[in-house]
């Protein structure tokens, strides 16, 4: 049973970042809860967990932390020195809807020997990038509006052998799927290809799926603003979430995928937030929106600005974008990743910025001359990236564009897929693959050693860990096309 001083800490601590509905709701869940899951993240970005009983939840053990393997965790520590603390964040408290009796808490890594926080847990790095940006002087609130998308498909088969490769995609929405016998009255209805966004039922076939998500996901805390079908065929989904200070909304990106993925498993259906699943069609974004404030005030605004943009943003953007190649190694993050990167896509791979355009890499939202609405959107991150790596590294160059003035040059108000070549040739890119995007880390990093809030051991680890577990192995097996180019030489 829940100790009274425990339910109170529980109660009050969400209070300060949540709304009264969610607390009293959590409240009422109280009661019947058996269970308490620790949720933290591991280097790539996976949430990881274990569940203790109720009654070992007290004020002492909430102090001195719940002990794991951290040899065990990828990119964590090696097994001669494997102990490790977790630290519940009460803050974070939300009842889970997929653990019977069960309230979920984030929490933070700690050593018990130097009983000090883990320099590689992605969340401690998090909660120093916001701590060094208010150290500055420049903001004491960024906030990010993440916009994730994800497919949402009926059944996946995919395996790899010394002698086969494979995968298998299929989806009642895949516009392959017109003219299938398999599926019992087929009613033709499928998104074609690249036009998914905004069809209503009976096209768009996952209106409710997405409805129930959305209740799931506001139950647990999550302000959600709006959701829709995406582009991409097959069940192509969009659910946008209103916008937080960077490590609340570090949280609910985990938070989101975790009551996604478990709330169409419910329906038979698998949610992937892989950012190429499917050849020649849109892949999934995450296009970040971004503003600092400070005393309440946002320091994006400025009415004469151009689009409305203060010197501040200019000089943000001119962060971003001179440290894009090696931001692409947290911000798209994986082999897949530059699958979607490439130009015809809503994928820009052009580091240059403009208003409404969604072809840049950075693109100012122009819905609204509200001061308060004023941001900037980077286009080029997926919602295969670390969260707290990926926000603490754009919050990074940013600052750094701030406080060395890099002005981003002049806006660019066409369609960059219309260029000519020369014109192509005056412009920068993103990375074309990852390991071009790991080689510009090495080479440039030291904005994100500003504060220590990366460390020399967090990028060489993170650098390591992305060339022998996911460039090297992709490196050494076949692809099935290129049985179709050579297997006849």
């Amino acid at each position: 049973m829940i100790s009274s001083e425990v339910s109170e800490i529980i109660t009050n601590e969400p209070a300060k970042v949540q709304n009264a509905e969610f607390v009293e709701s959590l409240k009422k869940d109280l009661e019947k809860v058996k269970f308490v899951d620790f949720k933290f993240t591991d280097l790539p970005g996976m949430w990881q967990h274990f569940t203790v009983p109720i009654a070992q939840l007290t004020q002492d053990s909430i102090q001195a932390g719940f002990g794991f393997d951290g040899s065990s965790i990828r990119g964590f520590k090696e097994i001669s020195e494997s102990d490790m603390l977790l630290i519940p964040d009460m803050k974070t408290c939300f009842t889970d809807p997929f653990s019977d009796s069960t309230i979920s808490i984030i929490a933070n890594v700690k050593d018990p020997e130097t009983s000090e926080f883990y320099s590689r847990d992605p969340r401690f790095i998090a909660q120093k990038a916001e701590a060094y940006m208010k150290s500055t002087g420049i903001a004491d609130t960024a906030y990010f509006g993440p916009e994730l998308e994800f497919f949402i498909f009926d059944s996946i088969r995919y395996e790899q052998k010394e002698n086969f490769g494979y995968y298998f995609i299929d989806s009642k929405e895949g516009s392959w799927n017109t003219g299938s016998e398999e599926e019992n009255n087929n009613t033709g209805y499928k998104p074609r290809f690249k036009e998914g966004y905004f069809p209503v039922p009976p096209t768009d076939s996952q209106q409710n799926l997405r409805n129930e998500i959305v209740e799931t996901l506001s139950k647990s805390g999550i302000n959600i603003e709006c959701h829709h079908h995406e582009v991409g065929t097959a069940g192509q989904a969009e659910i946008d979430m209103g916008y937080a200070p960077l490590i609340k909304m570090a949280d609910q990106v985990m938070m989101y995928k975790y009551l996604i993925k478990n709330t169409v498993l419910k329906d038979g259906k698998t949610a992937t937030f892989m950012p190429k699943p499917l050849f020649n069609d849109n892949g999934n974004g995450m296009h970040v929106h971004m503003s600092l404030w400070k005393d309440g005030k946002n320091l994006m605004y400025d009415k004469e600005g151009y689009a409305m943009l203060s010197e501040t943003a200019m000089h943000y953007i001119g962060g971003l974008l001179k440290h894009a190649p090696a931001l692409c190694a947290f911000i798209a993050p994986t082999t897949n990743s530059y699958k979607r990167l490439v130009p015809g896509f809503e994928a820009p791979v052009n580091l240059v910025y403009s208003k409404r355009n969604r072809s840049a890499a950075v693109r100012i939202p122009m819905y609204s001359t509200s001061e308060k609405s004023k941001r900037i959107e980077f286009r080029t991150p997926d919602p295969s990236c670390n969260s707290y790596l990926g926000f603490s590294a754009m919050l990074m160059a940013g600052l750094d564009g701030i406080k060395n003035k890099i002005h981003p040059g002049d806006p660019l108000d066409r369609n960059t897929y219309g260029l000519s070549k020369e014109e192509h040739a005056k412009i920068r890119s993103v990375p074309s693959s990852l390991p071009e995007a790991i080689d510009a880390l090495e080479n440039d990093h030291d904005f994100l050693l500003e504060g220590n809030v990366f460390t020399k051991d967090l990028i060489e680890t993170w650098i390591e860990y992305k060339r022998a577990n996911e460039i090297d192995q992709i490196k050494l097996r076949p692809h099935p096309w290129e049985y179709h180019l050579y297997y006849d030489i």
